[in-house]
């Protein structure tokens, strides 16, 4: 892949000091989103309340249009955005039968996992999880027949890295009966190659752009199969946006995933999703070219690491395992340790307790990954312990 460094210049040049290694976090945004940005100010100032006739249409149909292609689904009417994911949990689970059955995992990231946890304990909810490792799909296969309302599985778990193969999940979905299957792609969407069009009729799929998807916070989206949870409790005016015009009898809800939406929103997000993924789009750059432009960096790293102090027999996904996401995880007891001294040695990771994360991305080179290498082995060598 080309070095596209010179595509980040705002974000890489505000700090040049900096090595960012994490970009599963928070991901720099190209340079196109600044514009971008300008754009929906713009929109605004000229537009004023009809600006909504060109965020809710063109803008809409544009974003629609590119998360359908990057995860080949068959209609891009079955995707509506929100601000955050968080926002598609709650909206999900109000669209349940009172005290739904819950089959998860210990895997899942806080905006799920902190939401049931406090709803189980007002006994709202019946939660049973499978514990995140090396069987958790197979474990959610077994159990997923016993009559659960919602299954909820990440397709790449925050935590470890660890992916699940279509294919598994497609199994998962055969077992899963009439319960409603949700796949969190956050960190998979624009990570790895993902044709959900077998599973399209029948699961769910959420992501954002925050991370890999490169255009910022405040643009989430939600693939919504048809026929499944169609009047969700926790509804808002657009949710019935093509009945506006109309006499209000009832509570309408669209037919398409609009049924999902809430109300008024920052559509600034919008923007700058479109222009990311129509940048990636323009260079013929998707996420099968940055899985693979990731992976041989990842390598590069774990074949530098002699001297730094890291030891790859602590990755939680072995580099020998295909089946992992954009980044590594390194178990470290001393890992709260570690994370401080990165920090002080202007390296950008991140830490989950015990687990030190590096993510790589496409603005990255292999020079910079020597780069992170020689400062490792610098403050390796400077310290009476490994940096």
């Amino acid at each position: 892949m080309d070095d596209l460094r010179p595509h980040f210049s705002h974000f890489l040049g505000a700090d040049p000091g900096r090595l960012h290694f994490a970009a599963h976090s928070h991901h720099p945004w190209p340079d196109v989103t600044r514009d971008a940005q300008l754009a929906a100010w713009d929109l605004a100032a000229r537009r004023m309340d009809h600006k909504w006739e060109e965020v809710l249409g063109p803008a809409w149909a544009e974003a629609q249009g590119h998360i359908a292609r990057h995860l080949n689904l068959p209609d891009p009417s079955s995707v509506v955005f929100a601000v955050n994911t968080h926002e598609f949990v709650l909206r999900i689970l109000s669209a349940l039968p009172t005290r739904p059955r819950i089959l998860t995992t210990t895997g899942e990231f806080h905006s799920f996992a902190r939401q049931i946890a406090r709803l189980e304990e007002d006994d709202l909810v019946q939660v049973t999880r499978i514990a995140e490792g090396p069987e958790v799909l197979e474990g959610l296969i077994a159990a997923a027949p016993q009559g659960f309302d919602l299954i909820w599985v990440s397709q790449v778990f925050f935590g470890s890295g660890r992916a699940l193969p279509m294919a598994g999940l497609a199994a998962l979905a055969a077992a899963a009966g009439e319960a409603a299957l949700v796949v969190d792609g956050y960190h998979g969407f624009m990570a790895l190659p993902t044709d959900f069009a077998p599973l399209a009729g029948r699961a769910f799929y959420l992501s954002g752009g925050y991370k890999y998807a490169m255009g910022g916070e405040g643009c989430c989206f939600l693939h919504a199969p048809p026929g499944w949870l169609m009047r969700p409790r926790n509804t808002g005016w657009f949710a019935a946006f093509g009945h506006l015009a109309g006499a209000q009898t009832g509570v309408p809800y669209a037919t398409d995933a609009m049924r999902f939406m809430g109300a008024t929103f920052d559509p600034s997000g919008l923007f700058r999703l479109n222009a990311a993924l129509g940048w990636l789009q323009g260079l013929g750059i998707g996420a099968a070219e940055i899985h693979a432009h990731v992976h041989a960096l990842q390598a590069r790293f774990v074949a530098g690491l002699g001297g730094t102090g890291l030891d790859p027999a602590r990755l939680v996904i072995p580099l020998s395992d295909p089946a992992r996401g954009n980044f590594l995880t390194f178990d470290l007891p001393d890992a709260e340790a570690w994370s401080a001294r990165l920090d002080a040695a202007r390296i950008v990771t991140d830490r989950r307790g015990s687990r030190l994360r590096f993510g790589f991305g496409l603005y990255h080179t292999a020079e910079e990954v020597d780069a992170l290498l020689e400062r490792l082995s610098s403050g390796a060598k400077g310290s009476a312990k490994a940096l």
